[in-house]
Parts: C-alpha cells; structure tokens; sequence
C-alpha cells in the first residue's frame, strides 16, 4: 500500500487582501491560488507595485487576509491566534529580504544563533549550528566578522543561513538579490538554491530578476491582484 502525499509546505485557497484609504477599497491580491511542494523552488514575478510583498507577508503569517485560508504545512492558520502564529512562523517558516537586517552590534555567527536561542536551542548547540551553516556557505574565515567588515554579499549570505537556522519547512524571501550587483546577485543567488535544494524546504522567492526567476522549478506571475500564469522556467 502507498504511502499518503506529504503534505503541502504552503497553500494559498482563494486568498484576497483589500487596503482601505479615505472610502476607497485598493483590491491588491484577488482570489490568489498557490500551491508550493516541499523541496520546490517557486519563482514570484510582476511588477512593482502588484502585491508580491503583500503575498509574502500572508504567506508568513505577518498579516491575515480578508477572505480565503493560508496553509503552512497542512494548517490552517486563519483561525489561530497571534501567540499560535508567532509560534508556527518561527517553527516553519524563514525569512530573507532585500536588505540584510542583521544586527550591527553582533558578529556573523552571533546573528545566526539569536534566532535559535529565542527558540530555546541552548547556547552551545546554536553556535555549533551557526558555525557550520556559515562555513558551508564560504564564511568559515568570517564567523567573528560583524556586518560592518563584511561584504554585501557576505551579509546576504549570513541572512540566509540565519533564515535557515531553525529548519524551517517554507523560505519566503523578498527581492533577496535586489541591493547587490550581477555577479554578486548570482553568487548569492546559487548559494540559496543550493542550500534550500540539500534541505528540501520549499522556497518562495519574488523577483524583479527574470535571470534568477529561471533558475528556479517554477514561475508564477502577479498582475492586477491574480496570478496570471503558471511557467515552467525556460
């Protein structure tokens, strides 16, 4: 007898967010529908302005949606409430942006182990984690380094394996390569798809980046609140 599908890492069923200014209704995600498989690598791409951020936002659990179900590893989280969503975000999800937002005052290996000690990993256990996820991104030489001695590319690196940090099952970044230049872009680029890829977590990442967006299993395209298209990258 077969054993059951594992369930998906994330699932977006008919979600709609709509902003209210001064009377007026700004419909800015509309029916969305999205389904990402543990270990697949989903690029998201539209224009600015067409709510990718807001899609990763609900996707992260940062803010709930107006209608339709957000689903994080086979739950649904509309109904939890926000000390259970804090929980489950830190248990399940990652998160990497465009800008690093390490903490200045804290060295490369400190910045990946906050994380799992807020989580309750002990001390000890955090650093050797913390140490051995940056020497695999090529930052062995750099764990005493605080952001201000690293490069831009260093300190991306450093976030998305602080993003890592936790095990987490679905990684939501945000323009992750937007501040930094080509090379640089996909350098860092190749050093997520990599470690996501050896993890199996899913990934969901917005672009403005077609080159990027074409590495990845998939591509899905945000216009006017709905994804309009499913594409295999070519």
């Amino acid at each position: 007898m077969s054993e059951p599908a594992p369930a998906l890492a994330l699932e977006l069923r008919g979600v709609r967010k709509v902003f209210r200014q001064g009377g007026v209704e700004l419909v800015v995600l509309n029916s969305v529908h999205l389904a990402l498989k543990p270990g697949e690598l989903v690029a998201l791409v539209g224009p600015s302005g067409a709510g990718k951020s807001t899609l990763l936002h609900l996707a992260g659990l940062l803010e709930r949606p107006d209608a339709g179900e957000v689903r994080v590893a086979g739950q649904e989280c509309g109904s939890l409430g926000d000390e259970r969503r804090t929980l489950l975000r830190r248990a399940t999800l990652g998160f990497v942006y465009q800008f690093h937002h390490l903490l200045p005052e804290f060295s490369a290996l400190e910045n990946v182990m906050l994380p799992q000690m807020i989580a309750g990993v002990a001390r000890g256990a955090a650093r050797d984690k913390a140490a051995g996820l940056l020497k695999r991104v090529g930052l062995g030489e750099r764990l005493g380094h605080r952001p201000a001695r690293l490069s831009g590319g260093e300190q991306q690196r450093v976030a998305i394996v602080r993003a890592l940090a936790n095990d987490p099952k679905v990684l939501l970044a945000d323009e992750p390569t937007g501040n930094l230049d080509h090379t640089t872009a996909a350098s860092v680029m190749g050093t997520l798809i990599e470690v996501t890829r050896t993890t199996g977590l899913a990934a969901l990442i917005a672009t403005h980046n077609l080159e990027i967006a074409n590495r990845l299993d998939r591509i899905v395209t945000l216009e006017d609140g709905k994804l309009l298209s499913i594409e295999e990258p070519v």
